[in-house]
């Protein structure tokens, strides 16, 4: 992709008046996909937009984009909060869950697992505690771990570890931890600079307190604010049944902790990367897998190629036929470049966008500085046109309009809110 000079956004407010100056609140912009924009809650989107939007190449969608600067900005669903706004705050804490909230996600994830006294919570891995939690700094509960802290051994090239997981715990020792910023130091020798891992994109600035949170928990906070809800069941890394504790049960009790709370299946979004958990709901709980959204994950499957249906088992037309209503599957598995480099949908998108497939896409805001190095794991499809931050608005603009996505999980909220606004989506 060829990049042209920046236009600042000060010369790109005169171009504006060549362009719609409706664009930030129209309600029919050509081709893009439906979604709401709820005008009765404000979100406030601070500077990472505009800035992302000052890096773009000149176009006709940075001009779009940068007339919309001073707002305003409405909670939209199409923007979905992952793990909270995990850029800049601890995921899955209740600070990182309202910085989301805030910033105008219409939908905000708890990644739900379980303690060893079967009580649901929010972390993304049963085993994350190390990585995620202040666990090692605590002695007594440091001592619990599935595998204990043990020093880098430089002169044997062993790195550091540790495995710390909710099920070596109570409830009630959960609540006493504290969440940090997910990263560890593998060079570490002590415990304190195991836990000094953040990746220098991001910030610990905003990691002071982080109060982790019960899956219940969350319902309330999302119930309080008016947000919708996007569990995702997460894989357990303990042998199932977990003292008598099924994987049907698992499944059946996320649920049941939205009905306790008088939550409609019409605000939850469930979510897994098991397909038998989604056929679960589907067969046990239909008014709920209307909105269950499959995780997709086949491309750790060995010969995967999104440009390749035969590579993909089950189908598209088979997920569809089995009562599959959402399929979410990564960034990069969306998107392919053209003969021209152009960004365009994946045979994969297309196919599922045949079947009748809804579409989410995750996760934006998750790859660092798209500047050095083309973006990573989340970019690899379309790696030889992504060199500068701008471009996640390039592959949102695809996403939205091409593909037809409902949805993006970011890591940072406020940029697909942004977009969504000023779309009129």
């Amino acid at each position: 992709m060829t990049r042209n000079n920046k236009t600042t956004l000060g010369a790109l407010a005169i171009l504006s008046s060549l362009f719609c100056l409706s664009a930030c609140n129209s309600n029919d912009s050509d081709n893009t996909s439906s979604t709401d924009v709820d005008k009765s809650i404000s979100a406030q989107v601070g500077p990472r937009p505009l800035f992302l939007v000052d890096q773009m190449q000149d176009s006709e969608l940075k001009t779009q984009l940068a007339q919309c600067e001073s707002g305003p900005f409405y909670r939209s669903d199409f923007s979905i909060g992952h793990r909270g706004a995990s850029m800049q705050f601890p995921e899955h804490t209740k600070e990182a869950y309202q910085a989301a909230i805030d910033s105008g996600a219409g939908i905000v994830e708890c990644d739900v697992t379980f303690t060893n006294d079967k009580a649901l919570v929010c972390r993304h891995s049963q085993c994350d505690l190390a990585t995620t939690t202040n666990i090692l700094s605590i002695p007594a509960l440091a001592n619990k771990c599935s595998v204990p802290f043990t020093p880098a051994d430089a002169a044997n090239g062993v790195s550091a570890t540790a495995t710390c997981c909710t099920s070596d715990i109570s409830l009630a020792e959960f609540k006493t931890l504290k969440g940090k910023m997910d990263g560890y130091n593998p060079n570490a020798t002590t415990v304190a600079e195991f836990m000094d891992g953040t990746p220098n994109w991001r910030t610990d600035l905003y990691a002071g307190t982080g109060t982790l949170m019960t899956h219940a928990e969350s319902i309330a906070l999302f119930k309080s604010t008016g947000v919708k809800m996007t569990p995702e069941l997460k894989s357990a890394s303990v042998t199932m049944p977990f003292d008598g504790f099924s994987q049907q049960d698992y499944a059946q009790k996320m649920l049941d902790e939205y009905t306790a709370a008088g939550v409609d299946a019409s605000q939850v979004f469930p979510q897994s990367f098991n397909l038998d958990d989604v056929k679960y709901w589907i067969a046990n709980a239909p008014e709920f897998a209307e909105q269950a959204v499959y995780l997709d994950g086949r491309d750790s499957e060995a010969g995967f190629d999104p440009q390749n249906s035969a590579t993909w088992s089950p189908s598209m037309d088979t997920l569809a036929a089995d009562g599959v209503k959402i399929i979410a599957p990564p960034l990069w598995m969306l998107v392919t470049l053209d003969d021209n480099n152009t960004i365009v949908p994946s045979e994969y998108a297309n196919a599922a966008n045949a079947a009748g497939l809804k579409i989410i896409a995750w996760s934006l805001e998750r790859s660092g500085l798209l500047s050095q190095g083309g973006g990573g794991w989340y970019y690899q499809s379309i790696a030889d046109v992504i060199d500068n931050e701008g471009d996640t608005y390039e592959l949102v603009d695809v996403l939205a309009k091409d593909v037809g996505v409902i949805g993006i999980f970011s890591d940072w909220p406020a940029t697909v809110t942004y977009y969504a606004n000023c779309m009129g989506m």
